[in-house]
């Protein structure tokens, strides 16, 4: 096994990953998500199980129209996404297969948990029109009201959930319940 390096400085990362988007932008004419990647594989399923289905459904059409959804752009970065981040892991020592859960729950309780969450957000980012990559990254640099909208509510509710150090209150709550 690799040993394990460092993480990369965040502001260099920053940087890194607007770099990114930028050539993502001139070269493509597209910025980075996700979200469309599931909907394009989703459409593909349902044309092969239930092609009658796919054929009346306006969603499934808006992909099966523009040819093959498994050679779309947004599916072929995914992939890179995938095997880039298994190359990065791998490099920096940190590829480790496993289940991260705690000590209480079963690995079939986590990956339980995990699809229905996964599920909740993926019908979330259809209803927002973008997963929260394509909205903070694309929709944040093309100026997007409504991502920046979403921007400001996931740093507040970020900012909300931060862990903090204990205030006096808190040790007088802690005395006064015996907690």
């Amino acid at each position: 096994m690799r040993p394990e390096k460092p993480y990369l400085n965040p502001y260099v990362a920053g940087v890194g990953l607007g770099l990114v988007l930028l050539a993502a932008y001139v070269l493509t004419g597209r910025g980075l998500g996700a979200s469309g990647a599931f909907g394009n594989a989703a459409s593909e399923i349902v044309s092969v199980v239930a092609p009658g289905k796919a054929a009346s459904n306006t969603y499934f059409q808006s992909y099966l129209s523009g040819g093959a959804p498994w050679s779309a752009w947004i599916v072929i970065e995914i992939a890179g996404v995938l095997i880039g981040g298994g190359i990065s892991a791998w490099l920096a020592g940190r590829f480790k297969p496993g289940i991260q859960r705690g000590p209480n729950l079963k690995p079939v309780s986590r990956l339980t948990a995990a699809a229905i969450g996964g599920g909740i957000m993926g019908l979330g980012a259809v209803l927002a029109r973008g997963c929260t990559n394509g909205q903070a990254l694309s929709g944040g640099a093309l100026l997007s009201v409504g991502s920046w909208a979403f921007m400001m509510a996931a740093f507040a509710g970020g900012c909300d959930r931060r862990p903090r150090r204990p205030t006096r209150g808190d040790q007088e709550t802690r005395m006064l319940t015996g907690a």
